[in-house]
């Protein structure tokens, strides 16, 4: 397992990492896809043997040929192309804040970013992704498995906002919403609808609807887009960091920071007071 310094240097990398994702996705358009490898490469983790997650460990040929992970070795290859500009940066690291780009591009919440996930290339073992064939049971045991709860469950499958099923890839096709780059509430909305129409629900997206603990979720998020952008942030923060505890050299860049505001700060009220006190004087 590769280690990653997380210091100041390695900070300003991952800035820059995040402005050349930015101007990458949205030229080629690859949100969806980029959104999908992030979720892939976490939802492998199990909470009990702390094995599997977002380690980057997905780039390993065996993985990325698990049935759950077709068409991901173009997500895999583009990447490529910013890694080899930041090589400092780990794979786990660029695959997570691709995804966290990807919704923000496309209209979604902002989603709190750490830095510092150490690369693997220790796969585990196939069917730990969820099956879109099966219900609500299975949607709790995978999600469980990872330490996730409904609420969750709810607020991550509405990243479906973007994108669309391919034949060759999952054995559905068609796409969720209206417009598959635009990250809204529109996939909720869709699913409240109870008239069939031409856009896709799989058999794991029914059951949303049919679950009543799934359910007020949905409800909720069709409604109030606001509640549904504060829940998937939370939501998308755990899942990419699953396993993962920033390091102590991270934090201590954010308390150094912090400390640098307080002093600037106290130095200018300090001023203001010296000039207010001459004035008075």
């Amino acid at each position: 397992m590769a280690k990653y310094a997380v210091d100041a240097e390695y900070v300003k990398e991952i800035e820059e990492v995040r402005r050349d994702l930015r101007s990458f996705i949205t030229n080629k358009k690859c949100a969806p896809l980029m959104l999908r490898l992030a979720w892939h490469d976490a939802g492998t983790y199990d909470a009990k043997t702390r094995t599997g997650g977002p380690n980057g460990s997905i780039r390993n040929q065996q993985e990325l040929n698990h049935a759950a992970n077709k068409g991901l070795k173009t997500a895999v290859e583009l990447c490529e192309e910013v890694k080899v500009k930041h090589p400092k940066v780990s794979y786990a690291d660029l695959y997570q804040l691709a995804g966290v780009v990807a919704v923000e591009v496309t209209g979604g919440p902002t989603i709190q970013f750490v830095p510092g996930r150490k690369d693997s290339l220790e796969s585990p073992q196939e069917g730990r992704l969820p099956d879109a064939k099966q219900g609500a049971s299975h949607l709790r045991e995978i999600f469980y498995r990872m330490g996730l709860t409904d609420k969750d469950i709810v607020a991550l499958s509405g990243g479906h906002t973007l994108g669309k099923a391919h034949k060759d890839r999952s054995n559905f096709e068609g796409q969720w919403t209206r417009d598959p780059l635009k990250f809204d509430n529109s996939y909720f909305v869709e699913l409240m609808k109870l008239e069939s129409n031409d856009l896709l629900k799989l058999p794991t997206d029914k059951a949303l609807v049919d679950d009543p603990a799934f359910r007020k979720y949905v409800e909720l998020y069709a409604k109030d887009e606001n509640a549904f952008f504060r829940d998937y942030a939370t939501s998308h923060k755990k899942l990419s960091e699953l396993g993962f505890n920033p390091s102590c050299s991270y934090r201590s860049q954010l308390a150094k920071a912090a400390l640098g505001m307080v002093i600037a700060s106290t130095v200018v009220v300090l001023g203001y007071l010296l000039e207010l006190n001459k004035k008075i004087n």
